[in-house]
């Protein structure tokens, strides 16, 4: 059977069922993201959501607004059993019985740069973009037949298991070692930071360094906006191996810390607005001290500590006045080697899921050149 060409407008129905509760938060409202899934909680909610819409188990929600822009269809498709809550301005839809669509594929054909950019070629010329409902349905799309959908679905679905058994996995993984620091939470010495870490001011004097790293929100080091103009590197902080770089600036803000730990060969360089610490209680490990301001626990006691200014900074003396459990150094590595391993595998659930996204577009060339072979047979 060849490609059939296809208009969305007579495979797919809207539905439009409102939730009727006026009083839900940010978590109870789904988004959808680039990487066309779900995410919650919500960017932005009204003060009554009693309008907002019902996506359930099966249906598809998408946002039309904005595809211009962004030159990315916002869409996603509902694998959970349970409904979603999304903002009255998406359009949810489900495939009609019985036409020869699998939602599963319509998924994957839609995960794909080229899909994108087709959608994007198709937006309005008003200021946001757009793109109207009349427009999405009338695109003509090009489907293989039923088995070869079922076919590509399947290898899919298989590399989306695989995936999701590792990530169950890394979720017991977390748990032990959230155990173990829950325990020595209560049982352990408390020091205060003030009394593990230590202040160091080692500048780059001769300029040498060029590396200026900042600290995201995630604790990790990133390039900073430094490295694109041309200013006076002498008078940054230099970061070196095993020392951490902690900036108090915003803490109230962002709930978040901003403090991370340096391992690398050669020295980095920070604003001289950052503070870098090195561990003078030699018994505390480095590794143990960076997991332990990796908890949100830590970040809301920050953001507790934080000041009343328009940046809700942290000081440094509220900040020395942190207290963390310490327990015996063997027992210190051992949750670091759990935590350690749960990092790397985290890297490598991250790794997965990437080429997942990357491999939806190759699997639907090959649902389409089969389609077309078959023909030729």
């Amino acid at each position: 059977m060849p490609l059939k060409k296809i208009k969305l407008f007579e495979y797919i129905e809207l539905y439009s069922e409102k939730c009727n509760i006026p009083d839900l938060t940010n978590n109870d409202i789904s988004g959808i993201n680039k990487e066309k899934e779900f995410f919650e909680p919500s960017n932005q909610v009204g003060t009554d959501t009693s309008g907002y819409k019902i996506v359930p188990p099966k249906y598809f929600a998408c946002n039309l607004m904005h595809v211009g822009r962004d030159v990315v269809l916002p869409i996603a498709y509902n694998h959970s059993k349970n409904n979603k809550i999304v903002s009255p301005a998406y359009f949810v839809f489900r495939f009609k019985e019985n036409v020869d669509i699998l939602n599963d594929y319509f998924f994957i054909y839609l995960k794909s740069k080229e899909r994108d950019r087709y959608f994007w070629f198709n937006t309005d010329s008003s200021i946001r973009d757009g793109m109207s409902w009349d427009d999405f349905i009338n695109i003509e799309l090009k489907f293989p037949p039923l088995p070869i959908q079922q076919k590509y679905v399947d290898i899919y679905k298989a590399m989306v298991e695989n995936q999701q058994t590792y990530e169950r996995g890394l979720v017991d993984l977390k748990k032990s070692f959230e155990v173990l620091i829950d325990k020595y939470k209560h049982n352990a010495n408390k020091i205060a930071v003030g009394n593990i870490l230590n202040e160091i001011d080692c500048r780059n004097n001769d300029g040498s360094i060029k590396d200026v790293q900042g600290i995201n929100i995630t604790k990790q080091f990133m390039p900073s906006v430094a490295n694109t103009f041309e200013v006076d590197l002498s008078k940054y902080k230099l970061v070196k191996n095993g020392q951490f770089a902690f900036s108090g600036m915003q803490t109230g803000r962002d709930e978040c810390i901003r403090i991370a730990l340096y391992r690398g060969e050669e020295p980095i360089i920070i604003s001289p607005a950052y503070t870098v610490l090195e561990a003078q209680d030699k018994s505390v490990l480095p590794e143990y001290i960076m997991m332990w301001f990796s908890r949100k626990e830590i970040d809301r006691l920050g953001w507790f500590y934080s000041d009343a200014s328009i940046r809700t900074n942290l000081d440094m003396d509220r900040f020395y006045e942190i207290k963390i459990p310490v327990p015996d150094t063997k027992i210190q590595q051992s949750i670091v080697n759990i935590y350690n391993a749960y990092n790397k595998r985290k890297e490598i659930n991250e790794k997965l899921k990437a080429q997942i996204k990357e491999i939806c577009p190759i699997l639907i060339k090959g649902s389409i050149e089969e389609a077309k072979r078959t023909v030729e047979v």
